[in-house]
């Protein structure tokens, strides 16, 4: 599952990092990438329809750029608690 490899940090520092095999790293980017995928009931800022995880982290990304520009007057984020 974990594999050790030695990196060099600097001129004379080895050290040793812990890595996911390939196969471990694939099958969690995989899962990963399904899970933003899932549909959240949380309407789009445009379209007003059901959008992905995602696409709603895109989204208060830009809604929060926004407040630090002064573009908006507030920044709630529309992300709800289960």
């Amino acid at each position: 599952m974990f594999m050790m490899k030695l990196e060099n940090y600097s001129k004379n520092k080895v050290g040793q990092r812990e890595y996911l095999n390939d196969s471990m790293t694939n099958d969690l980017t995989r899962e990963l990438h399904s899970y933003f995928e899932t549909g959240v009931g949380i309407p789009r800022i445009k379209h007003g329809k059901r959008q992905t995880i995602e696409t709603l982290i895109n989204e208060e990304a830009l809604l929060f750029a926004k407040y630090l520009r002064n573009e908006r007057k507030s920044w709630i984020p529309r992300i709800t608690t289960s």
